[in-house]
């Protein structure tokens, strides 16, 4: 039987919230983000949760769902919820719902615990398939079926370094005063978005300076690889760390992956007989290896050019050889998979992850996939850039997010370093961009749907001018203007 992964999520979270409220109706619980196929949230007002009370939560739970309790619809029109504003006592709620230009949000009520979602539960607690509740870095797991026709829960896994990043961008955003969208669009309407751009971006900056830092400071690394799924922002982060290495006499030497493609025709086939573009067996690896290899050893080497246009290499490469004090910088990818530097000791690399790891939630409860997020990224720079459509971008989204899981996700925690590319602002920014391809869409179309919603989630921001984004932005290399390209 097909599982509604949707609605599955959507009443397991209810039921998880009524659960802890039944244990103490002052706790504040907050979902942060995706961890292992789940969901990380804390009890903002409590310093962590030991094993016993995670037992108690999941008794409760399974007592809520053993009860099959009806979920029912209090309000789903926006402007009714407005008229309630004064007696809802979440701020959070509050900020969405007096500032959003349309919003999903509906108003829920479960054995009279009263909370707000976008996505449509179960009608009754008892029809949702399986779950776990694991206690983990002071907060919880809450864990589900990801796949549409099994109940299996995917094996837990710890990301510490990925938890790590998690709670800096929480920080960050305390520093910035942006937590929900409601409060990002407070600061859009008062005036004080561009304080909040210039905090962000400096941020950005004194990430970068670390990471700098840290690869100067150890004379032993010769070779920097930088490796993040589509739309990272992998270009602007290797040239802005760039200017960071050389304000500092270290020198880099920079080669795209890309270059070393094998050709379209050469290109393997994936489970489903395709084309897979994103195959780390769709690069040269010898000839990747053995360039690596003579270049560090201050050797001149031809490294090819791939043209996208033909599917093949460039008749003639381009010649490279190390500067003096240089350092060898790769994007790609496949930037942390040891095959592509497997003749490089360990200790002479630093593995660089770049994501949209983390973003701004919606509310205390409800939080935005950053998949979506760089989907829109995507959209954006496509239309603008490539002259792709936005029909054409969702058309091949799945392809590439498997591709992501196959080759890129499952090495995130080997890399040394994990810069988050987000940026809390930027939605706001992207927005008017993304509409105009959107709308575009039409009503025949297999990706009328998604296209749809993706309109109406942008509809929860308040538009933000791109002139106060600076040249040196990472939100430049979609919405162009970049200091480093131009299109």
């Amino acid at each position: 039987m097909k599982l509604n992964i949707v609605k599955n999520t959507t009443t397991l979270k209810m039921i998880l919230l009524k659960a802890i409220y039944e244990i103490d109706k002052t706790f504040e619980v907050e979902i942060h983000n995706t961890l292992s196929h789940g969901l990380f949230g804390i009890i903002k007002n409590k310093e962590e949760i030991n094993e016993k009370e995670i037992l108690e939560i999941k008794s409760h739970m399974d007592e809520i769902i053993r009860r099959n309790s009806e979920i029912i619809v209090l309000e789903n029109n926006l402007d009714l919820i407005r008229k309630k504003s004064k007696t809802i006592l979440r701020k959070d709620i509050i900020g969405i719902v007096n500032s959003a230009g349309w919003s999903s949000i509906k108003e829920y009520d479960l054995e009279g615990y009263t909370d707000y979602f976008y996505n449509e539960p179960y009608r009754h607690t008892g029809e949702v398939k399986n779950y776990d509740l694991i206690g983990y870095s002071n907060g919880f797991v809450l864990q589900f079926p990801i796949e549409e026709f099994s109940e299996k829960i995917p094996v837990f896994q710890k990301f510490n370094h990925l938890t790590s990043v998690q709670k800096e961008t929480a920080e960050w955003n305390s520093i910035m005063d942006v937590s929900y969208i409601g409060s990002l669009n407070e600061k859009t309407m008062n005036g004080g978005i561009r304080e909040v751009i210039r905090l962000n971006e400096t941020l950005h900056e004194i990430k970068l300076s670390k990471i700098a830092d840290k690869i100067i400071a150890n004379p032993d690394i010769k070779l920097v690889t930088i490796a993040g799924p589509s739309s990272s922002g992998k270009t602007t982060f290797a040239q802005r760390l760039t200017l960071h290495l050389k304000a500092n006499k270290k020198f880099p030497l920079m080669i795209s992956l890309d270059d070393y493609y094998i050709g379209r025709v050469n290109i393997p086939l994936d489970e489903k007989g395709d084309k897979d573009f994103e195959s780390l067996y769709a690069l040269d690896l010898e000839l990747l290896n053995r360039n690596f290899r003579d270049l560090l050893n201050g050797k001149e080497v031809e490294v090819p050019q791939y043209d996208f246009v033909s599917g093949e290499r460039k008749p003639k490469g381009k010649l490279l050889k190390m500067p003096e004090n240089g350092i060898l910088m790769v994007e790609g990818i496949h930037g942390l998979n040891e095959e592509i530097s497997k003749n490089i000791k360990k200790t002479e690399k630093l593995k660089i992850y770049i994501s949209c790891l983390t973003q701004l939630n919606i509310d205390m409860h409800n939080r935005i996939p950053t998949n979506e997020v760089r989907k829109i990224r995507r959209i954006v720079r496509d239309s603008l850039s490539r002259g792709i459509v936005a029909e054409e971008t969702l058309a091949m989204w799945n392809s590439v997010r498997c591709g992501e899981e196959k080759n890129i996700f499952k090495y995130q925690e080997e890399a040394d370093v994990i810069f988050d590319s987000n940026l809390v602002y930027e939605l706001g920014v992207l927005k008017k961009y993304a509409l105009k391809e959107l709308i575009r869409i039409k009503y025949d179309s297999p990706y009328y749907e998604k296209a749809k919603e993706l309109i109406q989630f942008l509809y929860c921001f308040i538009d933000i001018e791109d002139k106060y984004v600076p040249e040196i932005s990472i939100l430049k290399e979609f919405i162009g203007g970049s200091y480093f390209y131009r299109y």
